[in-house]
Order: C-alpha cells, then sequence, then structure tokens
C-alpha cells in the first residue's frame, strides 16, 4: 500500500488555520453522520436502502448528504449500475478504509470509557 504525501502548501494542511484544505476536510468528517456511514460500509458494498436500514436514525436527506461529501473527499466510491431500477452501490476507498481504522478505535474507546462518562455525568448533573 502506497499513502499519498501531502504536496499541498503548509497552510492547507493547517488545522488550527480557519481557511485551511484540512479544517474543510476535518469539519466534513467529525460528524456522526460520516463517522456512523464509514462504520456501515466497513468492508463491504452496500446500496443506500442497506445503509439506510443499518443507522437507525439517519434520514434519507442525510445519508444522501454525507454520502455525497464522503464521495467528494474521496472516501467512498458509489456505483451505478445500467438496471431498471438503477442499481447503485457504496464502497470505501482505501483512505476510507484508513480512516475506519479510526473511527473503531473511537468505537473501541467509547465502548471502554462509557461507564466513566456515565458517572461523570450523573455527578456533574447533580
Amino acid at each position: 500500500m502506497v499513502t499519498k504525501q501531502f504536496t499541498g502548501s503548509p497552510e492547507d494542511a493547517d488545522l488550527a488555520r480557519a481557511d485551511s484544505l484540512a479544517r474543510e476536510i476535518f469539519a466534513d468528517l467529525a460528524n456522526k453522520w460520516a463517522l456512523l456511514i464509514v462504520e456501515a460500509l466497513g468492508d463491504d458494498t452496500l446500496r443506500f436502502s442497506d445503509l439506510r436500514r443499518g443507522i437507525d436514525g439517519i434520514s434519507h436527506k442525510m445519508l444522501t448528504q454525507n454520502l455525497r461529501m464522503l464521495e467528494r473527499n474521496g472516501l467512498v466510491e458509489r456505483a451505478v449500475h445500467p438496471t431498471v431500477p438503477p442499481r447503485v452501490e457504496y464502497t470505501l476507498t482505501e483512505p476510507g478504509r484508513a480512516l475506519r481504522e479510526t473511527v473503531a478505535g473511537m468505537c473501541d474507546w467509547t465502548s471502554r470509557y462509557l461507564p466513566h462518562i456515565e458517572t461523570a455525568r450523573r455527578r456533574f448533573d447533580t
């Protein structure tokens, strides 16, 4: 596996800069739906309806918007098959699979620290 190195300006990769490309990408990905879509796709190729069924609470509109954003950022590939009706399938690209490893780590972290967080919330709320 070859990882491409960033070749743009240092300003584009600086998360601290409000106008950086890195901040824009980070903002795109740092939402619950994007992370849940990446996790739901995993190593599979899924149709839109399968994704929607697999992500409790996501609306048609939010799934569409987030799939388009993930495709625009090169994390999801969309394949349209010429059938009637058209069959559209989504799969993670190599960068999307790498992101999934990070998302899996976040899921593990959540499971590990959930009791601590629940205790902290109860303490804070009283």
